[in-house]
C-alpha cells in the first residue's frame, strides 16, 4: 500500500461486522473488528481456516462491502466509495497477491482472471483474460459474477491461466514483497498460515471466530 500522501495510520478500522449469505444460512464473518496498522508498517495476519482473515483482507482492499462499521484506509473513507470510485482507490493505493488462486466474488470472471495478471505484469492482461476464458469455453460469460456461474464455470475460471504458485516461486514473491516494503516504506498486510513467515513481520495479528485479539489491535505509530 502507498502511504505517503496522507497523514494518520494507513489502516483503521473501527466497529466493522460484516455476515454473508441469506437467511438461515446467514453467517456472521467478522464481529466488532477494531484494527489499526501505521503507515510503513509490516502486519502479519494468522489464524485458523474460517477465522475471517482472508475476509478482512478483503474488506481492507474494499473487495467486500460491510455491514457496519468504520473503515479508513490509505486515508480515504471506503464505505463513502462507489465501485467506480473503489476500483480508482486501488488503482492507486492497493496492490494484492494470492498464494494460492481462489474467486473473487465481487469481481467478473475477467476481472478474476485479468487481476493477477495485471500483478503479473503483463500489459495485455484483459487480452489474455478474454483469449484464456474463450479457450475453455466461457467467451459468453465474461461478464458474469462467481455466484452467477455453476460450480463447472467456476473452476474452469480459477484453473486459468494461473493456478496456484510452486514453493519456490511462492518464496521468491514473499521475498519481493518484504524488499518492496523496506525500500518504499509501503503497508504491508500478510494473510498467513506460516508461523515463520508471520514473524518477518512488525507485527502479529491473531484473528479468532471472526475477532481480533484486543492486544494485537492496539495502534502503532506509524
Amino acid at each position: 500500500m502507498n502511504d505517503s500522501s496522507f497523514a494518520g495510520p494507513a489502516i483503521a478500522l473501527s466497529g466493522v461486522n460484516l455476515s454473508l449469505g441469506r437467511g438461515a444460512a446467514r453467517v456472521h464473518i467478522l464481529k466488532d473488528v477494531d484494527l489499526n496498522i501505521g503507515r510503513g508498517e509490516a502486519v502479519g495476519l494468522v489464524g485458523p481456516s474460517g477465522s475471517g482473515k482472508t475476509t478482512l483482507l478483503m474488506v481492507l482492499a474494499g473487495l467486500e462491502r460491510v455491514d457496519a462499521g468504520s473503515i479508513m484506509v490509505a486515508g480515504s473513507d471506503l464505505r463513502a466509495l462507489d465501485e467506480d470510485a473503489l476500483a480508482r482507490f486501488r488503482g492507486r493505493n492497493v496492490g494484492i497477491v494470492f498464494q494460492s488462486f481462489h474467486l473473487i466474488p465481487t469481481m467478473t470472471a475477467l476481472e478474476n482472471v485479468a487481476v493477477p495478471l495485471e500483478f503479473a505484469g503483463a500489459g495485455d492482461a484483459a487480452a489474455r483474460a478474454r483469449a484464456e476464458l474463450a479457450k475453455v469455453g466461457l467467451a459468453e460469460r465474461l461478464h458474469h459474477y462467481p455466484a452467477q456461474l455453476s460450480g463447472g464455470e467456476q473452476q474452469r475460471v480459477a484453473d486459468e491461466p494461473t493456478g496456484n504458485l510452486d514453493e519456490t516461486t511462492g518464496k521468491q514473491v514473499i521475498d519481493l514483497l518484504f524488499a518492496g516494503h523496506v525500500e518504499r516504506g509501503t503497508t504491508l498486510v500478510l494473510v498467513t498460515h506460516d508461523g515463520a513467515l508471520a514473524q518477518r513481520c512488525d507485527r502479529v495479528v491473531h484473528v479468532r471466530s471472526g475477532r481480533v485479539d484486543a492486544v494485537d489491535a492496539e495502534a502503532h505509530a506509524g
